[in-house]
């Protein structure tokens, strides 16, 4: 007997992603801001009899009435228009119990398609400390599902929940509501359609045909089925003649549903407690950090303490990591006879794989920030508060989110666009958020800045100023290009800002454990396979073909195949003050930015100080032009920074943007946008900097 499948569904920031991690063990990201959840993810339960059950965690949405490509993947799985899932045979609807007339518009239409579904009541915390009990037992003989009250976060209710999923026998709902005669004879007659032309079954098809009669039906994305040419023909034939006759279908079937819902919603809600006299804690704390001036001070205090932070604290870690491995570099040469294989263990494997682990602690505090500022509610008002700013550009707040989450990883910060549902607003943030300084990058920035101000002369803040200055570059540039672009290539209006502000909560611990975790084991994961590989590849070009015999280290790595390119591509980048060796670090860093830093340690630390290993950032600073000047410095150093900030150096992106926006066109063109500003730059700054005695 096959496993069930059920879909989790329910609205944005309704605490789903919690729910799915709890019940299937799976470690999907989760915070306190709606879009989290922007695509499908598929996991396995157990019941308590140790029976598998399949859970296809769906995007948020208030409604099956899709807004955005993501609210389109959760409508298009659940009417078995997707070509790629299978439809679900079950439902599990969460709800946030302290807004429950609100969340059960979604519940209201799930129920329509007739498959059995079990309602969760999630967040019963909050609706108790805001003084509000739900007679559940009523609410399971008004709708005849099972109503399992649940808090998600501290994992009460999931035994219950384990046990629903468990029947065999979950009954339909018998709840049921009148459509308007107004629309009738049009949802008979495309329901009739759906059924003869598409095999729908009566009820998936009177779901749909509701559906098509709604305004919004419109987003379609890659891998949902289309409708059949009689269905489109019908439903043109009935808008038509509403138009004609000033009829507002749309309109007359929501609020025929709101009515329902009022109806089923009377007298479930008990108040336990006098309502809140003046503003909750979390309304205090709003009117600080969305003020239009308090606002931006916070928000300056948030990122000036992480980049604080991310040298103060990180500073003893790295150091300890990098004397670790000159010590394994040195015991492996002290170890084996000199030869190709030790230069690949000291040279290739444990100078370019640590160049980059040496900066693990410092990625972890910044995550550590990111997973705070999601976790506690921040994400939403920061997008609130920016939305000022945003419109200005062309944009909103809600955008604000996937740039935001770029400073993680440009990735899924191009996937969080789903949630935009203005489709040029939309390509618009994709083209701009690989502009915010992501995780890759910060390995470039801190070899720079070590290079550039040696830590044992400046001050941490000075450096703390230098990365924000980088991130203030990405952030200023993301948001000067999507202006010049939604006034030329993609034209429109700023659209007006509409999102749930969910309440400030405390963070869990265990949740920005295990996000940190991941990205630890995210980041050395690529450390042992992506970068190791490079390392591999980059130590074989570097070493061969070998020089004639009693020639220094440097001869060799200009007689090698990574010599010759690096001298190829140094007519072009001379202007910015890169020589060869840096050029080789540019080409390999396409596969991924954080590659250069592994690069630099295979090209610099062949060199040795005293018969003993160099650390990278010393070798950085060690290291000379053929003319004996210092290659590395800080005028040089900037101006490296700084072309990281604008050039598009991510392979993986690329990718992405093509997947998302359908066409190669888009990713080329931030190719060409990306890295011509970035040269243009270089090019101004190194110049007038040499012109200025830099």
């Amino acid at each position: 007997m096959r496993s069930p499948v059920y879909a989790l569904v329910g609205n944005p920031n309704c605490g789903k992603s919690t729910l799915f991690n709890a019940l299937t063990g799976s470690n999907q990201k989760v915070g306190n801001y709606p879009g989290v959840t922007v695509e499908k993810h598929e996991g396995t339960a157990y019941s308590q009899h140790g029976q598998p059950i399949t859970i296809i965690d769906l995007p948020g949405a208030y409604s099956l009435a899709a807004r955005s490509p993501d609210e389109a993947v959760l409508r298009d799985v659940l009417l078995g228009r997707r070509t790629d899932t299978p439809q679900p045979d079950r439902i599990v609807c969460v709800v946030d119990a302290s807004n429950l007339e609100r969340s059960l518009y979604l519940l209201h239409q799930l129920l329509d398609l007739g498959r059995p579904t079990i309602l969760v009541l999630n967040m019963m915390d909050l609706a108790a400390a805001a003084g509000l009990r739900v007679r559940i037992g009523r609410l399971e003989q008004e709708l005849g599902i099972p109503v399992i009250p649940c808090e998600a976060i501290h994992g009460k209710g999931i035994i219950e929940l384990k046990l629903a999923l468990s029947r065999h026998d979950l009954p339909l709902s018998r709840h049921r509501w009148d459509v308007p005669a107004a629309i009738a004879a049009a949802v008979a007659e495309l329901q009739a359609s759906l059924g003869d032309c598409d095999g729908k079954r009566p009820l998936i098809a009177r779901a749909e045909a509701l559906l098509l009669l709604t305004d919004r039906d419109t987003v379609r994305v890659a891998g949902s089925t289309p409708l059949h040419e009689r269905t489109r023909e019908i439903l043109r034939h009935w808008q038509q003649r509403w138009s004609a006759e000033g009829t507002d279908w749309a309109a007359t079937l929501v609020r025929s549903r709101q009515q329902a819902i009022a109806q089923l919603c009377t007298g479930l809600v008990e108040r336990t407690a006098p309502a809140r006299r003046g503003p909750s804690r979390s309304d205090r704390i709003d009117a600080v950090v969305t003020h239009p001036v308090w606002g931006w001070v916070v928000f300056c205090a948030v990122m000036a303490t992480m980049f604080f932070s991310i040298f103060a604290l990180a500073e003893h870690p790295m150091n300890w990591i990098d004397t670790g491995l000159a010590a394994l570099a040195d015991s492996v040469k002290h170890a084996m006879a000199p030869g190709d294989l030790r230069d690949l263990l000291t040279d290739g494997i444990i100078g370019g794989v640590g160049g980059v682990v040496v900066f693990l602690p410092q990625i972890l505090i910044l995550f550590f920030f990111i997973s705070l500022l999601e976790n506690t509610g921040y994400m939403a008002r920061a997008a609130f508060f920016m939305d000022r700013l945003m419109t200005r550009v062309g944009l909103n707040g809600r955008a604000f989110i996937p740039l935001l989450s770029s400073y993680a990883c440009a990735i899924p910060g191009i996937m969080a666009t789903r949630t935009i549902e203005d489709k040029k607003d939309r390509l618009v943030t994709i083209l701009v958020a690989p502009l915010m300084s992501c995780s890759a990058r910060l390995p470039v920035y801190l070899l720079m800045i070590a290079a550039l101000v040696p830590g044992d002369q400046v001050p941490v803040t000075t450096k703390a100023g230098l990365m924000a200055l980088m991130y203030a570059l990405g952030t200023g540039g993301a948001f000067g290009f999507a202006w010049f672009f939604k006034r030329t290539l993609l034209k429109s209006g700023a659209p007006m800002l509409v999102m749930e502000m969910p309440p400030f909560r405390v963070p869990s611990l265990a949740a920005v454990s295990r996000q940190m975790a991941e990205s630890a084991w995210s980041f050395l994961r690529n450390a042992g396979t992506i970068i190791l590989g490079i390392s591999i590849v980059l130590w074989f070009l570097a070493a061969y073909p070998k020089a004639p015999e009693g020639a220094t280290a440097r001869q060799q790595l200009e007689h090698s195949f990574a010599g010759r390119t690096g001298r190829l591509l140094e007519p072009a980048i001379r202007p910015l003050g890169f020589d060869w060796q840096i050029g080789i670090g540019i080409v390999t860093s396409f596969a991924a930015r954080e590659v250069f830093v592994s690069t630099m340690g295979v090209v610099f630390n062949a060199e040795e100080t005293n018969g003993q290993t160099a650390p990278l950032r010393t070798a950085l600073r060690q290291a000379t032009r053929p003319d004996g000047r210092p290659l590395f410095t800080p005028l040089t150093c900037f101006t490296l920074m700084l072309y990281y900030v604008f050039a598009m150096q991510c392979m993986s992106t690329l990718a992405v943007v093509r997947r998302e926006t359908g066409s190669w066109k888009w990713p080329l063109l931030q190719v060409v946008y990306m890295t011509g500003t970035a040269w243009v730059l270089c090019f101004i700054v190194y110049q007038a900097g040499r012109l200025l005695g830099f």
